[in-house]
This record gives structure tokens, C-alpha cells and sequence, in this order.
């Protein structure tokens, strides 16, 4: 479970960030300015960050607040999934993805974010989870995200040269695929957790099953 100083602030945070948004009264935007401070202290006095770093952050948030999307490819070859190597997290493995963007489907999301990190073209084929982030053994975030994970089919029989097309070399590295009692020890939790995969082995064998959800 997540402490419950991060619930609170990511609420103070909300509250603060979709009030400046709707161009409020001098007054009013000078309060919901405090609040938005008073959620930087509270996420740097609770997680030991930089207190400038965290403003600098919470400021940069705009519009009406919402839950981000996280897209994760599943690729499947011959029953061993595809995880690729997180340079910004001590080099431990993840499922290919990253932020969905403005103007991408979620199939569309996830396999660009496969094809930059791990030089493998695919298609999006089916939904597997929707998942509210806090409620998954995930460490905690500053931030409230869904994930999407979503399968895909493997459109070569060998990965491209992605370097042209905006990859993130210098984040992910080393795409390998993986059997089910191979898979790593060292996982991104933070991106995703050995429970996740292991019920995606599961859909694999089962393909019948729905969607998760929550």
C-alpha cells in the first residue's frame, strides 16, 4: 500500500492544478498556489527528494489534472516475452513502453514504444490489463498513472535499425525475449511486476480469458 501522506498530496495537487487552471480570481489563484507548495513539501519532506526539484515538477502540471497513461508492449516469440534493459533504473528489465502521446491511439503508443526501445516492429492486437498503478505492488509515485498493457504480434524475423525513428538508446538496451521460468530477478518494478507477467503467460496459454481491469 501506498503511505497515505502520497494519496494526500497527490490530491492537494490535483485540487491546486485543475483550480489554476480555470483562471481563477487573484486571490483564489494565490491560494491555489499554496496549495500546490504545501503538496511539494509534503512529497519532499515524505520521500527525501529536493524540494525545488518537486516544484519545479508539480509547477510544470497543467490543465484539468488526470491520471497519465503508461503503454507496455507484451510481445510473445515462441512462449518467451520480450523485455528490454532500463538504463535509468540500474539497468534492470521491463517490458518495452513509456508515456502514451497526444494524438496516438493506445496500439499506435505502444508500438512506436516498442519499436524505439527495442528495434522489433510489431502490431497491437489485444488489450491484456488496465491497471490503476497504486493497486498493483508497484512502488509509489508522485504522479497517479494508469498502465496499459497490450499484446502484440511480431511483424519480422528480425528487429530494425530504430535509430532514425526517435529511439531512446541512451534509456533501454539488450531486447531479449524470455521463457516464463527464466524470467529475470532484477525487474523494473516500477514498470512492471513479475505477478503482471506471469498472468500474461497465462493469457498467452489461455486466450480466451478477458481483459483485466483496476
Amino acid at each position: 500500500m501506498e503511505p497515505r501522506w502520497l494519496d494526500h498530496a497527490r490530491r492537494i495537487q490535483a485540487i491546486a492544478q485543475t483550480g489554476l487552471h480555470y483562471n481563477p480570481a487573484r486571490f483564489e489563484r494565490e491560494r491555489y498556489e499554496k496549495l500546490r507548495d504545501i503538496a511539494a513539501e509534503m512529497v519532499a519532506a515524505g520521500s527525501g527528494a529536493d524540494l525545488e526539484r518537486v516544484q519545479d515538477l508539480l509547477g510544470q502540471q497543467d490543465g484539468h489534472a488526470t491520471p497519465k497513461v503508461d503503454v507496455r508492449g507484451v510481445v510473445f516469440r515462441e512462449e518467451r516475452v520480450l523485455l528490454v534493459r532500463e538504463y535509468l533504473d540500474e539497468g534492470r528489465w521491463t517490458l518495452p513502453g513509456g508515456w502514451a502521446e497526444i494524438n496516438e491511439s493506445p496500439g499506435d503508443a505502444t508500438a512506436r514504444e516498442v519499436l524505439e526501445e527495442s528495434g522489433w516492429r510489431v502490431r497491437a492486437t489485444r488489450l491484456l490489463a488496465l491497471y490503476d498503478r497504486r493497486l498493483h505492488g508497484h512502488p509509489a509515485n508522485v504522479f497517479h498513472i494508469y498502465k496499459v498493457f497490450i499484446q502484440c504480434e511480431l511483424l519480422d524475423a528480425a528487429p530494425v535499425d530504430a535509430r532514425g525513428s526517435g529511439a531512446s538508446w541512451e534509456e533501454t538496451g539488450d531486447a531479449t525475449f524470455f521463457a516464463e521460468d527464466g524470467l529475470p530477478q532484477d525487474l523494473s518494478t516500477r514498470r512492471v511486476t513479475r505477478d503482471q507477467l506471469q498472468r500474461f503467460f497465462e493469457m498467452l496459454r489461455n486466450p480466451q480469458l478477458p481483459a483485466d481491469f483496476d
